[in-house]
């Protein structure tokens, strides 16, 4: 599966086809593939946020204490599985309005693999800057959309003007569950759960 990430990010198209022949004959596990990715984001968060810090403007560098980094990052694990999972789920529940026929392995292959340039960029949070945290994102996040427009006819069996529609509908709910995690994560704040900061 580890061999798949170069493929998809530099010829999509067949790798996206070798996924798929690999699930149906059963060979393959997303599940440790899964787990693997989403410990670099929350790993390299904690590295950079209780070692390096961040900055705004010229003053000493800010950054979080040990225990609170600690329990953001286990926080950050646990939301990375729950909303590639939650993803694959939605792609499930949508298979019937697209007449697409999707195992729960196909949904969570798909959902995985279009995750891992944001699992990937994950690593610049070593070094938490601000600008090219964004930059890296941003180019993550369109590789990841990319990933889910060619793959989602591949991997769900559906023509590409269904595919379209059907992947549409997956980014939607993407941005929906961003949205409420965004919520989850001030109301978390506003409940006392705030980082603990040294300046």
């Amino acid at each position: 599966m580890f061999g798949h990430i170069f493929g998809l990010i530099f010829n999509p198209e067949p790798t996206w086809k070798s996924i798929k022949a690999k699930l149906d004959q059963g060979s393959v596990n997303t599940t440790v593939l899964m787990i693997f990715l989403a410990f670099i984001p929350p790993v390299s968060g904690y590295i950079g946020t209780t070692m390096v810090g961040w900055q705004l403007g010229s003053g000493d560098p800010i950054k979080l204490t040990s225990s609170s980094a600690g329990f953001i990052a286990i926080l950050y694990f646990f939301a990375i599985i729950v909303g590639i999972n939650a993803v694959a789920l939605a792609i499930r529940w949508m298979a019937q309005t697209y007449e697409a026929q999707v195992s729960y392995q196909h949904a969570l292959a798909l959902s995985c693999f279009t995750a891992v340039p944001l699992l990937l960029v994950g690593i610049f949070e070593v070094y938490p800057v601000l600008w090219i945290n964004f930059l890296v994102g941003l180019l993550a996040l369109a590789l990841s959309v990319r990933l889910l427009f060619t793959g989602v006819p591949i991997m769900l069996n559906v023509n590409k003007d269904k595919g379209i529609l059907y992947a549409s509908s997956i980014l939607a709910f993407g941005l929906i569950a961003l949205v409420a995690m965004l919520v989850i994560t001030a109301l978390l704040w506003g409940f006392g759960l705030e980082p603990s900061l040294i300046r």
